[in-house]
Protein backbone atom coordinates (compact mmCIF):
# COMPACT_ATOMS: atom_id res chain seq x y z
CA UNK A 1 0.00 0.00 0.00
CA UNK A 2 2.73 2.33 0.76
CA UNK A 3 4.29 1.60 -2.46
CA UNK A 4 0.80 2.60 -4.07
CA UNK A 5 0.81 6.05 -2.35
CA UNK A 6 4.37 6.95 -3.25
CA UNK A 7 3.78 5.81 -6.50
CA UNK A 8 0.18 7.82 -7.16
CA UNK A 9 2.10 10.90 -5.53
CA UNK A 10 5.06 10.56 -8.27
CA UNK A 11 2.36 10.69 -11.26
CA UNK A 12 0.53 13.46 -9.53
CA UNK A 13 3.52 15.69 -9.28
CA UNK A 14 4.56 14.99 -12.59
CA UNK A 15 1.64 16.19 -14.00
CA UNK A 16 2.16 19.38 -12.49
CA UNK A 17 5.64 19.32 -13.67
CA UNK A 18 5.83 22.01 -16.64
CA UNK A 19 9.14 21.37 -18.60
CA UNK A 20 10.93 24.96 -18.71
CA UNK A 21 9.82 27.32 -21.22
CA UNK A 22 12.57 28.07 -23.94
CA UNK A 23 12.98 30.83 -25.87
CA UNK A 24 15.40 31.65 -29.35
CA UNK A 25 15.96 34.92 -31.40
CA UNK A 26 14.37 33.64 -34.29
CA UNK A 27 11.20 33.28 -32.67
CA UNK A 28 12.16 36.41 -30.96
CA UNK A 29 12.22 37.86 -34.15
CA UNK A 30 9.13 36.51 -36.07
CA UNK A 31 6.83 36.70 -33.32
CA UNK A 32 7.97 40.80 -32.91
CA UNK A 33 7.31 40.90 -36.30
CA UNK A 34 4.13 39.12 -36.35
CA UNK A 35 2.82 41.68 -33.97
CA UNK A 36 4.45 44.66 -34.79
CA UNK A 37 0.87 46.82 -35.85
CA UNK A 38 2.60 47.83 -39.22
CA UNK A 39 2.99 44.51 -40.27
CA UNK A 40 -0.97 44.62 -40.63
CA UNK A 41 -0.39 47.37 -43.52
CA UNK A 42 1.31 44.54 -45.65
CA UNK A 43 -2.25 43.29 -46.26
CA UNK A 44 -3.79 46.79 -46.18
CA UNK A 45 -1.00 48.07 -49.36
CA UNK A 46 -1.49 44.93 -50.81
CA UNK A 47 -5.38 44.97 -51.41
CA UNK A 48 -5.52 48.72 -51.92
CA UNK A 49 -2.95 48.30 -54.99
CA UNK A 50 -5.24 45.72 -56.40
CA UNK A 51 -8.27 47.67 -56.43
CA UNK A 52 -6.66 50.79 -57.19
CA UNK A 53 -5.26 49.07 -60.20
CA UNK A 54 -8.29 47.35 -61.04
CA UNK A 55 -10.21 50.65 -61.53
CA UNK A 56 -7.21 51.72 -63.81
CA UNK A 57 -7.75 49.06 -66.37
CA UNK A 58 -11.75 49.74 -65.82
CA UNK A 59 -11.00 52.35 -68.86
CA UNK A 60 -11.00 49.97 -71.23
CA UNK A 61 -14.52 49.12 -70.02
CA UNK A 62 -17.33 51.10 -72.13
CA UNK A 63 -18.01 54.47 -70.73
CA UNK A 64 -21.83 55.06 -70.41
CA UNK A 65 -23.11 58.41 -69.80
CA UNK A 66 -27.06 58.92 -69.23
CA UNK A 67 -28.52 62.79 -69.48
CA UNK A 68 -31.85 63.89 -70.04
CA UNK A 69 -32.67 67.83 -70.91
CA UNK A 70 -35.99 70.02 -70.89
CA UNK A 71 -35.61 73.33 -72.17
CA UNK A 72 -37.78 76.48 -73.41
CA UNK A 73 -36.10 78.53 -76.30
CA UNK A 74 -37.10 82.10 -76.64
CA UNK A 75 -36.93 81.54 -80.22
CA UNK A 76 -35.76 78.38 -83.01
CA UNK A 77 -34.92 78.10 -86.60
CA UNK A 78 -37.06 78.89 -89.13
CA UNK A 79 -36.98 79.99 -92.95
CA UNK A 80 -37.35 83.32 -93.67
CA UNK A 81 -39.09 82.49 -97.20
CA UNK A 82 -42.34 80.81 -98.12
CA UNK A 83 -42.84 78.67 -101.01
CA UNK A 84 -45.89 78.40 -102.75
CA UNK A 85 -48.01 75.35 -102.00
CA UNK A 86 -45.63 74.21 -99.48
CA UNK A 87 -46.04 74.76 -95.41
CA UNK A 88 -43.06 73.78 -93.34
CA UNK A 89 -44.07 73.88 -89.85
CA UNK A 90 -42.02 76.24 -87.10
CA UNK A 91 -39.97 74.02 -84.58
CA UNK A 92 -41.48 74.16 -80.63
CA UNK A 93 -39.94 76.33 -78.60
CA UNK A 94 -40.18 74.13 -75.85
CA UNK A 95 -37.71 70.97 -76.43
CA UNK A 96 -37.02 67.32 -74.84
CA UNK A 97 -33.98 64.85 -75.03
CA UNK A 98 -32.98 61.75 -73.39
CA UNK A 99 -29.33 61.00 -74.64
CA UNK A 100 -27.22 57.67 -73.99
CA UNK A 101 -23.29 58.53 -74.50
CA UNK A 102 -21.41 55.22 -75.27
CA UNK A 103 -17.33 55.32 -75.88
CA UNK A 104 -15.30 52.48 -76.23
CA UNK A 105 -11.39 53.32 -75.90
CA UNK A 106 -9.22 51.22 -78.66
CA UNK A 107 -6.00 52.67 -78.07
CA UNK A 108 -5.39 55.30 -75.39
CA UNK A 109 -1.58 55.45 -75.89
CA UNK A 110 -0.25 53.77 -72.97
CA UNK A 111 -1.93 55.73 -70.57
CA UNK A 112 -3.97 53.18 -68.50
CA UNK A 113 -0.75 50.95 -68.87
CA UNK A 114 1.53 54.07 -67.60
CA UNK A 115 -1.23 53.95 -64.75
CA UNK A 116 -1.02 51.37 -63.59
CA UNK A 117 2.75 51.02 -63.33
CA UNK A 118 2.51 54.06 -61.16
CA UNK A 119 0.26 52.44 -58.78
CA UNK A 120 2.17 49.34 -58.61
CA UNK A 121 5.32 51.23 -57.91
CA UNK A 122 3.85 53.32 -54.96
CA UNK A 123 2.75 50.39 -53.35
CA UNK A 124 6.19 48.55 -53.41
CA UNK A 125 7.29 51.71 -52.22
CA UNK A 126 5.23 51.22 -48.90
CA UNK A 127 5.88 47.84 -48.58
CA UNK A 128 9.39 48.72 -48.75
CA UNK A 129 8.91 51.27 -46.33
CA UNK A 130 7.03 48.79 -43.89
CA UNK A 131 10.69 46.35 -44.14
CA UNK A 132 12.93 49.05 -42.87
CA UNK A 133 10.61 49.90 -39.85
CA UNK A 134 10.76 46.29 -38.98
CA UNK A 135 14.58 45.47 -39.65
CA UNK A 136 15.08 48.64 -37.21
CA UNK A 137 11.94 46.37 -34.85
CA UNK A 138 14.46 43.44 -35.57
CA UNK A 139 17.56 45.61 -34.14
CA UNK A 140 16.07 46.43 -30.57
CA UNK A 141 14.85 42.77 -30.26
CA UNK A 142 18.46 41.91 -31.13
CA UNK A 143 19.62 44.00 -28.14
CA UNK A 144 17.04 43.38 -25.50
CA UNK A 145 17.89 39.77 -25.77
CA UNK A 146 21.41 39.56 -26.12
CA UNK A 147 21.00 42.16 -23.20
CA UNK A 148 19.19 39.39 -21.13
CA UNK A 149 21.75 36.93 -22.00
CA UNK A 150 24.25 38.65 -20.35
CA UNK A 151 22.29 39.37 -17.53
CA UNK A 152 21.68 35.64 -16.96
CA UNK A 153 25.55 34.62 -17.96
CA UNK A 154 26.06 37.53 -14.79
CA UNK A 155 23.53 35.81 -12.41
CA UNK A 156 24.99 32.35 -12.95
CA UNK A 157 28.66 33.97 -11.95
CA UNK A 158 27.06 35.64 -9.26
CA UNK A 159 26.05 32.57 -7.83
CA UNK A 160 29.73 31.12 -8.41
CA UNK A 161 30.66 33.39 -6.28
CA UNK A 162 28.16 33.24 -3.41
CA UNK A 163 28.86 29.48 -2.93
CA UNK A 164 32.40 30.13 -2.80
CA UNK A 165 31.97 32.80 -0.15
CA UNK A 166 29.77 30.77 1.57
CA UNK A 167 31.69 28.33 1.65
CA UNK A 168 34.67 30.29 3.03
CA UNK A 169 32.00 31.77 5.55
CA UNK A 170 31.62 28.32 7.13
CA UNK A 171 35.38 27.90 7.76
CA UNK A 172 35.91 30.94 9.48
CA UNK A 173 32.94 30.57 11.41
CA UNK A 174 34.25 27.38 12.63
CA UNK A 175 38.01 29.25 13.23
CA UNK A 176 36.49 31.82 14.73
CA UNK A 177 34.75 29.19 17.29
CA UNK A 178 38.08 27.75 17.98
CA UNK A 179 39.52 31.36 18.57
CA UNK A 180 41.67 31.09 15.57
CA UNK A 181 40.23 34.59 13.71
CA UNK A 182 37.90 37.55 14.85
CA UNK A 183 34.94 38.25 14.77
CA UNK A 184 36.05 41.08 12.07
CA UNK A 185 37.65 38.85 9.83
CA UNK A 186 34.25 36.86 9.79
CA UNK A 187 32.33 40.07 9.45
CA UNK A 188 33.82 41.26 6.40
CA UNK A 189 33.20 38.64 4.22
CA UNK A 190 29.70 37.73 5.63
CA UNK A 191 29.34 41.61 4.48
CA UNK A 192 30.74 40.89 0.38
CA UNK A 193 28.28 37.80 0.80
CA UNK A 194 25.15 40.53 0.95
CA UNK A 195 27.08 42.71 -1.26
CA UNK A 196 26.96 40.23 -3.66
CA UNK A 197 23.14 39.13 -2.37
CA UNK A 198 22.44 42.83 -3.26
CA UNK A 199 23.98 42.29 -7.22
CA UNK A 200 21.67 39.14 -7.24
CA UNK A 201 18.52 41.79 -6.71
CA UNK A 202 19.77 44.41 -8.53
CA UNK A 203 20.46 41.85 -11.86
CA UNK A 204 17.24 40.27 -11.51
CA UNK A 205 15.29 43.64 -11.47
CA UNK A 206 16.91 44.42 -14.87
CA UNK A 207 16.38 40.58 -15.93
CA UNK A 208 12.59 41.25 -14.95
CA UNK A 209 12.51 45.12 -16.61
CA UNK A 210 14.06 43.58 -20.06
CA UNK A 211 11.72 40.27 -20.25
CA UNK A 212 8.76 43.02 -19.85
CA UNK A 213 10.28 44.64 -22.63
CA UNK A 214 10.39 41.47 -25.09
CA UNK A 215 7.51 40.46 -24.12
CA UNK A 216 5.55 43.96 -25.15
CA UNK A 217 7.48 43.42 -28.38
CA UNK A 218 6.44 39.45 -29.07
CA UNK A 219 2.97 40.15 -27.10
CA UNK A 220 3.60 37.21 -24.33
CA UNK A 221 3.55 37.33 -21.46
CA UNK A 222 7.30 36.16 -19.98
CA UNK A 223 7.69 34.10 -16.86
CA UNK A 224 10.77 34.77 -14.53
CA UNK A 225 12.02 31.33 -14.86
CA UNK A 226 12.06 31.37 -19.04
CA UNK A 227 15.40 30.45 -20.53
CA UNK A 228 16.98 31.88 -23.20
CA UNK A 229 18.90 30.15 -25.63
CA UNK A 230 22.24 31.38 -26.71
CA UNK A 231 22.18 31.23 -30.63
CA UNK A 232 24.53 29.02 -32.61
CA UNK A 233 28.24 31.48 -33.31
CA UNK A 234 28.24 32.75 -37.07
CA UNK A 235 30.99 33.29 -38.97
CA UNK A 236 32.25 36.66 -41.05
CA UNK A 237 32.40 36.19 -44.79
CA UNK A 238 35.01 38.40 -46.40
CA UNK A 239 32.82 39.51 -48.90
CA UNK A 240 29.40 40.13 -48.10
CA UNK A 241 26.71 41.59 -50.48
CA UNK A 242 24.42 44.09 -48.90
CA UNK A 243 20.51 43.17 -49.12
CA UNK A 244 19.09 45.71 -46.77
CA UNK A 245 15.51 46.73 -47.12
CA UNK A 246 17.03 50.57 -47.88
CA UNK A 247 18.23 49.45 -51.01
CA UNK A 248 14.62 47.86 -52.45
CA UNK A 249 13.13 50.71 -51.43
CA UNK A 250 15.33 53.24 -53.35
CA UNK A 251 15.33 51.00 -56.24
CA UNK A 252 11.39 51.02 -56.08
CA UNK A 253 11.29 55.19 -56.13
CA UNK A 254 13.06 55.04 -59.16
CA UNK A 255 10.79 52.58 -61.15
CA UNK A 256 8.49 55.12 -59.86
CA UNK A 257 10.32 57.94 -61.72
CA UNK A 258 10.36 55.29 -64.92
CA UNK A 259 6.52 55.27 -64.56
CA UNK A 260 6.08 59.01 -64.33
CA UNK A 261 8.29 59.32 -67.20
CA UNK A 262 6.26 56.42 -69.06
CA UNK A 263 3.03 58.52 -68.18
CA UNK A 264 4.05 61.93 -69.36
CA UNK A 265 5.12 59.76 -72.72
CA UNK A 266 1.35 58.80 -73.11
CA UNK A 267 -0.03 62.18 -72.94
CA UNK A 268 1.74 63.13 -75.83
CA UNK A 269 0.43 60.04 -78.02
CA UNK A 270 -2.76 60.64 -79.81
CA UNK A 271 -5.79 58.33 -78.43
CA UNK A 272 -8.87 56.80 -80.64
CA UNK A 273 -11.80 55.61 -79.17
CA UNK A 274 -15.46 54.40 -80.81
CA UNK A 275 -18.24 56.13 -79.52
CA UNK A 276 -22.03 56.03 -79.86
CA UNK A 277 -24.91 58.21 -79.15
CA UNK A 278 -28.43 57.62 -79.24
CA UNK A 279 -31.67 59.15 -78.08
CA UNK A 280 -34.88 60.02 -78.07
CA UNK A 281 -36.94 63.13 -78.18
CA UNK A 282 -38.29 66.21 -80.24
CA UNK A 283 -36.37 67.92 -82.34
CA UNK A 284 -33.83 65.05 -83.35
CA UNK A 285 -31.51 65.23 -85.89
CA UNK A 286 -33.96 66.36 -88.44
CA UNK A 287 -34.81 69.91 -87.35
CA UNK A 288 -37.46 70.20 -89.84
CA UNK A 289 -39.03 67.30 -88.49
CA UNK A 290 -40.86 68.94 -85.07
CA UNK A 291 -42.15 65.58 -83.46
CA UNK A 292 -41.16 63.05 -81.09
CA UNK A 293 -38.44 60.41 -82.46
CA UNK A 294 -35.66 58.04 -82.20
CA UNK A 295 -31.91 59.12 -82.95
CA UNK A 296 -28.24 58.47 -82.80
CA UNK A 297 -24.90 59.00 -84.00
CA UNK A 298 -21.91 56.48 -84.30
CA UNK A 299 -18.10 56.53 -85.55
CA UNK A 300 -14.77 56.60 -84.40
CA UNK A 301 -13.00 59.74 -82.88
CA UNK A 302 -9.03 60.28 -82.67
CA UNK A 303 -7.72 62.82 -80.26
CA UNK A 304 -3.96 64.67 -79.78
CA UNK A 305 -3.73 66.97 -77.31
CA UNK A 306 -0.45 69.31 -77.85
CA UNK A 307 -0.42 71.34 -74.80
CA UNK A 308 1.72 68.29 -72.95
CA UNK A 309 4.28 69.20 -75.46
CA UNK A 310 5.05 72.30 -73.39
CA UNK A 311 6.45 70.52 -70.17
CA UNK A 312 7.02 67.64 -71.58
CA UNK A 313 10.94 68.53 -72.59
CA UNK A 314 11.19 69.95 -68.39
CA UNK A 315 9.66 67.20 -66.99
CA UNK A 316 12.11 64.18 -68.58
CA UNK A 317 15.09 66.66 -67.15
CA UNK A 318 13.05 66.44 -63.62
CA UNK A 319 13.20 62.78 -63.86
CA UNK A 320 16.71 62.22 -64.76
CA UNK A 321 17.68 64.76 -61.69
CA UNK A 322 15.11 62.64 -59.42
CA UNK A 323 17.13 59.72 -60.49
CA UNK A 324 20.44 61.35 -59.76
CA UNK A 325 19.53 62.39 -56.58
CA UNK A 326 18.22 58.43 -55.42
CA UNK A 327 21.84 57.06 -57.08
CA UNK A 328 23.19 59.64 -54.78
CA UNK A 329 21.30 58.62 -51.80
CA UNK A 330 22.27 54.56 -52.70
CA UNK A 331 26.06 55.58 -52.95
CA UNK A 332 25.83 57.33 -49.47
CA UNK A 333 24.04 54.18 -47.45
CA UNK A 334 26.21 51.94 -49.23
CA UNK A 335 28.92 54.36 -47.82
CA UNK A 336 27.80 54.23 -44.35
CA UNK A 337 26.83 50.83 -44.06
CA UNK A 338 30.12 49.48 -44.99
CA UNK A 339 31.68 51.25 -42.64
CA UNK A 340 29.30 49.19 -39.98
CA UNK A 341 30.57 46.18 -41.42
CA UNK A 342 34.59 46.82 -41.55
CA UNK A 343 33.58 48.39 -37.62
CA UNK A 344 32.14 45.31 -36.68
CA UNK A 345 34.23 43.01 -38.22
CA UNK A 346 37.13 44.95 -36.46
CA UNK A 347 35.19 44.53 -33.38
CA UNK A 348 34.67 40.70 -34.26
CA UNK A 349 38.57 40.30 -34.24
CA UNK A 350 38.97 42.22 -31.25
CA UNK A 351 36.92 40.41 -28.79
CA UNK A 352 38.33 36.99 -30.05
CA UNK A 353 41.88 38.11 -28.74
CA UNK A 354 40.20 39.95 -25.85
CA UNK A 355 38.39 36.55 -25.29
CA UNK A 356 41.65 34.29 -25.69
CA UNK A 357 43.64 36.70 -23.11
CA UNK A 358 40.49 36.94 -20.76
CA UNK A 359 41.07 32.79 -20.59
CA UNK A 360 44.49 33.01 -19.85
CA UNK A 361 43.84 35.54 -16.79
CA UNK A 362 40.70 33.58 -15.06
CA UNK A 363 43.11 30.41 -15.03
CA UNK A 364 45.76 32.45 -13.25
CA UNK A 365 43.03 34.10 -11.11
CA UNK A 366 42.07 31.06 -10.30
CA UNK A 367 45.28 30.06 -8.72
CA UNK A 368 46.12 32.88 -6.67
CA UNK A 369 42.58 32.54 -5.29
CA UNK A 370 43.31 28.86 -4.31
CA UNK A 371 46.38 30.18 -2.96
CA UNK A 372 44.83 32.40 -0.95
CA UNK A 373 42.44 30.50 0.44
CA UNK A 374 44.12 28.33 1.92
CA UNK A 375 46.57 31.09 3.49
CA UNK A 376 42.94 32.69 4.98
CA UNK A 377 42.34 29.28 6.29
CA UNK A 378 45.52 28.80 8.00
CA UNK A 379 45.22 32.15 8.94
CA UNK A 380 48.32 33.96 7.63
CA UNK A 381 46.48 36.43 5.50
CA UNK A 382 43.13 38.57 6.23
CA UNK A 383 39.82 38.19 4.51
CA UNK A 384 40.60 41.74 3.12
CA UNK A 385 43.34 39.83 1.73
CA UNK A 386 41.18 36.75 0.23
CA UNK A 387 38.19 39.12 -0.52
CA UNK A 388 40.93 40.79 -3.07
CA UNK A 389 41.77 37.60 -5.32
CA UNK A 390 38.44 36.41 -5.13
CA UNK A 391 37.15 40.13 -6.51
CA UNK A 392 39.88 39.86 -9.36
CA UNK A 393 39.18 36.49 -10.11
CA UNK A 394 35.66 37.39 -10.13
CA UNK A 395 36.13 40.42 -12.46
CA UNK A 396 38.33 38.21 -14.90
CA UNK A 397 35.34 36.08 -15.01
CA UNK A 398 32.81 39.17 -15.58
CA UNK A 399 35.02 40.34 -18.59
CA UNK A 400 35.19 36.89 -19.86
CA UNK A 401 31.42 36.78 -19.84
CA UNK A 402 30.86 40.24 -21.31
CA UNK A 403 33.44 39.86 -24.53
CA UNK A 404 31.82 36.52 -25.21
CA UNK A 405 28.18 37.68 -25.49
CA UNK A 406 29.32 41.13 -26.84
CA UNK A 407 31.08 38.38 -29.67
CA UNK A 408 28.02 36.81 -30.37
CA UNK A 409 26.02 40.18 -30.73
CA UNK A 410 28.42 41.60 -32.75
CA UNK A 411 28.23 38.63 -35.10
CA UNK A 412 24.23 38.86 -35.08
CA UNK A 413 24.57 43.11 -35.68
CA UNK A 414 26.78 42.31 -38.64
CA UNK A 415 24.17 39.80 -39.89
CA UNK A 416 21.05 42.43 -39.56
CA UNK A 417 23.42 45.32 -40.69
CA UNK A 418 23.86 43.58 -44.33
CA UNK A 419 20.63 42.36 -44.34
CA UNK A 420 21.66 38.84 -44.74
Amino acid sequence: MKRILILIMMMLSADFILPQQTLTLDESFDKARNNYPLTKQKDLIEQTKNLTVSNVWHGYLPQINISAQASYQSDVTSLPITFPGLKIDKLSQDQYKVIADVTQTIYDGGLMSSQSGLQESLSEIDEHKLEVELIKLKERVNNIFFSILLVDEQLIQTDLMLSDLNSSIKKLEAAYKNGIISKSELDVIKAEYLKVKQKVFELSSTRSFLLNNLGLLINEKLDETIKLLIPAELTFQSQTEIQRPELNLLSAQKTLIDNQSGLSNSKIIPKASLFFQGGYGKPTLNMLKNNFDWFYIAGIRLSWSFSNLYSYSNENEISDLNKLAIETQEEAFLLNTNLTLNQQKTEFIKLQEMIKVDKEIIELRKSILNAAKSKLDNGTITSNDYLRELNAKDLAEQNEILHRIQLLQTQYNYKITSGN
